[in-house]
């Protein structure tokens, strides 16, 4: 048998025990290890096995992703986000549908000191959907626009994927920070336009108008200001060179700790929930890398990412249906597993391909996330959905899933405005010094 067929079968099994519910890392562990015993023996396999998890789980570069979760955490326990849904609550709540885009505003908003999807869902779901049912909005509009805007926690920065994307592809960091700025704030309008034809058809599911005056309005922008602040020090100091991307989150987290401490809303327990729920973040992201990259020393061995990519740079077809493909690849992959298991994953496989048919390396990364972004609201994972029905234990799943129907088509927009136009993404790179 040779090691490429090896390889198809692994990837086979794999995709099975995913389909079977199994822990991703585990799945990518056990995989790449019995798969690594099968081709070269039991020895390297143990070597492998090993030697992995201690240098993964000890990289320096990798202590940015619980310090920025942390941070986001305290960012929360601060009130930050309730301030921050009252002002676009306030600044766009005066047309039909306002509080659902207000929603999916404080979701961009929140992301930018989040860097977590399903923190972004989970927090906007206690901070808005009350306020969204005290004014009767339908429930599937309501839960569909916190569970698609949840979804820029992994695009705008700082975001989990780009780092972890980063680190894999040996692209800037801050390079990939710059880059998913834009794609972000024009997926937020895609949403907000969806809301926008859903309540013009359906009016009764976002009924009446909501009224403030100017001085409601600039009073509200106060709440707004935290997070304004905490992301201008911190992706302002990446980009202008003041510190790394490490030493950036620690910042980050310090400084969502003094704001903490000056709102007067530290208590033990609160700091104590704080790192519990950043170990657990941490420690899942950590076990999806660890067997990432025991499944990707199975596949490097077998010769598979080479094998494909020469593949396909022999086909004799255009490199933009070659992109079409891979993006459809990543669509159907996001309904049935993690994200960050698919940068894992796929970036070794891909990323070659990419690059050797003249495509960016960030903007490839910026697009992956973005196209990743569809499977947190499409069945049957749908991780953000899952997330948003346990917030909202009375609303049926598929009510949910309706509901953040409209979103996927403005997600699909988006993807097609930055396939169509790559200086979206690559625009603040090239400005900031990080590409030609």
């Amino acid at each position: 048998m040779s090691n490429l067929t090896i390889a198809l079968i692994g990837v086979g099994i794999l995709l099975v025990l995913l389909f079977m519910g199994m822990n991703i890392g585990i799945c990518m562990m056990a995989v790449g290890f019995f798969g690594v015993w099968f081709v070269r023996g039991l020895t390297p396999a143990l070597t492998l096995f090993r030697n992995i998890p201690f240098t993964q789980a000890t990289m320096y570069s990798f202590t940015v992703i619980p310090l920025f979760v942390l941070m986001g955490n305290l960012a929360f326990h601060s009130g930050m986000s309730a301030g921050l849904y009252k002002c676009a609550h306030c600044l766009l709540g005066a047309r039909r549908g306002g509080l659902a885009a207000a929603t999916v505003a404080a979701c961009a908003g929140f992301s930018a000191i989040c860097g977590s999807t399903a923190a972004t869902a989970a927090t906007m779901g206690v901070v808005a959907l009350p306020e969204m049912r005290e004014h009767g909005y339908d429930d599937g509009l309501s839960c569909g626009s916190i569970a698609a805007g949840g979804t820029l926690g992994i695009l705008i920065p700082p975001s989990t994927g780009f780092i972890i994307y980063g680190i894999v592809s040996g692209e800037s960091i801050g390079g990939l920070f710059a880059a998913g700025i834009l794609p972000g704030i024009i997926l937020a309008i895609c949403y907000i336009a969806a809301i926008s034809i859903v309540v013009h058809i359906h009016p009764d599911r976002a009924p009446g108008k909501l009224h403030f005056t100017f001085k409601e309005k600039m009073k509200s922008l106060t709440g707004a200001l935290p997070i304004l602040v905490l992301f201008i020090i911190v992706i302002g100091g990446i980009f202008g060179g003041w510190f790394t991307a490490n030493e950036a989150s620690a910042v980050g987290a310090t400084l969502a700790l003094i704001y903490l401490i000056a709102r007067r809303k530290f208590t033990w327990k609160v700091l104590a929930s704080c790192l519990r729920d950043t170990v657990k973040t941490s420690g899942m992201i950590f076990l999806i890398l660890i067997g990432a990259y025991v499944f990707g020393a199975f596949l490097t061995i077998t010769r598979l990412p080479t094998v494909l990519a020469e593949f396909v740079n022999g086909l004799s077809v255009s490199k933009y249906i070659i992109l079409a493909i891979i993006i459809v690849i990543y669509a159907v992959m996001g309904c049935l597993m993690d994200s960050l298991a698919m940068v894992m994953l796929t970036v070794p496989i891909f990323l070659p391909i990419m690059t050797e048919l003249g495509f960016n390396g960030i903007w490839y990364g910026v697009l992956m996330i973005m196209v990743m972004e569809m499977g947190l609201i499409t069945p049957p994972v749908g991780m953000n959905v899952y997330i948003v029905a346990g917030v909202a234990k009375d609303v049926p799943l598929q009510k949910i899933f309706r509901g953040v129907a409209p979103m996927v088509l403005g997600m699909c927009v988006a993807i097609i405005i930055l396939c169509a136009i790559p200086d979206i993404a690559l625009l603040l790179p090239r400005l900031l010094g990080y590409i030609s």
